[in-house]
């Protein structure tokens, strides 16, 4: 992948940045296998906003990514085509079943026209492949991860990530994820080998306002900005301190260094070791 910058012609230009799309091979999708979204802008049925800072944004289609892949055990795919997918940060691949079915899946960073795709629970270590991770070695990189056996690939998916293989013990699988986190996984959910494609996806610079209305973002203001009855910071003349020990969301809620997850959260007896180092056994 290459990164783009333009000529300072404004100031909108002058620390912009794009993707060069080197490894895309088609502009236009497989329509069949592409939706339309119903875009609500955050609001609910009644109209009320409930996801702040959403609107406008570029016609878009959504493209079916198949996350699972089971049904199609041992069967060869072909890749057909690498390509753009608007609601995601990687790059998806358009892949030919040998029974003629076609599907889109997230794309490996090396990944090209004409290679091949097998899904099994045991194949051969090639990257791109997928199968149960007891049947990968320790030290591998792995992504599109399924954290419960069935659900469907729900980790690792965004652009340039992957996880590794620790250690291979009892049921489980130690797999240490982007972040940092060390957790278990049962042994018969599937992942694929290798990394995410677009990994210098987080290099891009926005470089205008204008470019974020695109991306369905409306303007966010600081709550020191805004007034009391807005705000919890809000309500002081130019940029003051809060004014409390612990900085709040627009409702209240502990907005950083707080604990917010759940004690009924029954998802953390898999963590052995959060992402800032502490262990959990």
């Amino acid at each position: 992948m290459g990164i783009k910058k333009f000529k300072p012609t404004t100031p909108g230009r002058r620390w912009m940045s794009v993707n060069t799309f080197e490894e895309i091979t088609t502009s236009s999708p497989y329509k069949a296998l592409t939706v339309k979204l119903q875009k609500h802008s955050g609001r609910n049925n009644t109209w009320t906003i409930t996801v702040r800072h959403q609107w406008g944004g570029h016609a878009k289609r959504y493209r079916l990514v198949d996350f699972y892949g089971v049904d199609k055990k041992g069967i060869e795919a072909k890749v057909e085509t690498v390509e753009y997918d608007p609601y995601r940060s990687a790059f998806i691949s358009l892949v030919c079943y040998k029974d003629g079915e076609r599907r889109y899946v997230i794309a490996h960073k090396d990944i090209k026209v004409g290679d091949i795709i097998v899904t099994d629970e045991k194949t051969s270590l090639e990257n791109w492949n997928r199968m149960e991770i007891w049947n990968m070695p320790t030290w591998v990189q792995i992504y599109n991860l399924e954290l419960i056996v069935g659900s469907g690939a729900s980790s690792i998916r965004s652009a340039g990530s992957f996880g590794t293989i620790y250690s291979q013990e009892g049921k489980y699988t130690q797999v240490k994820m982007p972040s940092g986190e060390i957790r278990l996984v049962h042994k018969k959910c599937y992942a694929t080998l290798g990394q995410v494609s677009n990994p210098d996806h987080n290099q891009i610079v926005i470089g205008k306002a204008g470019r974020s209305r695109w991306m369905w973002k409306r303007p966010t203001v600081l709550g020191k900005s805004m007034n009391p009855v807005d705000h919890p910071h809000g309500g002081w003349e130019w940029h003051n301190p809060i004014g409390m020990k612990w900085p709040k969301t627009p409702w209240w809620k502990i907005a950083l260094w707080g604990k917010t997850r759940s004690r009924k959260n029954t998802s953390s007896k898999w963590i052995l070791r959060t992402r800032k180092g502490k262990l959990m056994i």
